[in-house]
């Protein structure tokens, strides 16, 4: 009898193991994550871990099918200007 896939928990992969995944370096990665760019992680015990499905979903905002389609919404890994999203109002007059 073959277990039930959807009962089975997110599987999560390690910076190197998430790099392999999106044909990134590991150092490529941890630039993303260090420049907010990056696909959603998360920390347990100290250890950074990528959720497939969050790989898959960051991977899919860079998709387009040609080249004169808008620029997908995937950013480079390196410093951005803050969005004006980005404003939490502290810092208003």
């Amino acid at each position: 009898m073959r277990p039930d896939v959807t009962a089975l928990p997110p599987r999560f992969l390690r910076t190197k193991e998430a790099a392999d995944f999106l044909s990134l370096s590991a150092r490529t990665l941890e630039k993303h994550r260090t420049y907010g760019t990056g696909p959603a992680y998360k920390k347990l015990g100290g250890r950074v871990v990528y959720a497939v499905d969050d790989l898959q979903a960051w991977a899919e905002r860079g998709a387009v099918t040609s080249t004169s389609d808008p620029r997908g919404s995937v950013l480079p890994a390196k410093r951005h200007a803050p969005t004006p999203a980005a404003n939490d109002g502290r810092y208003s007059r």
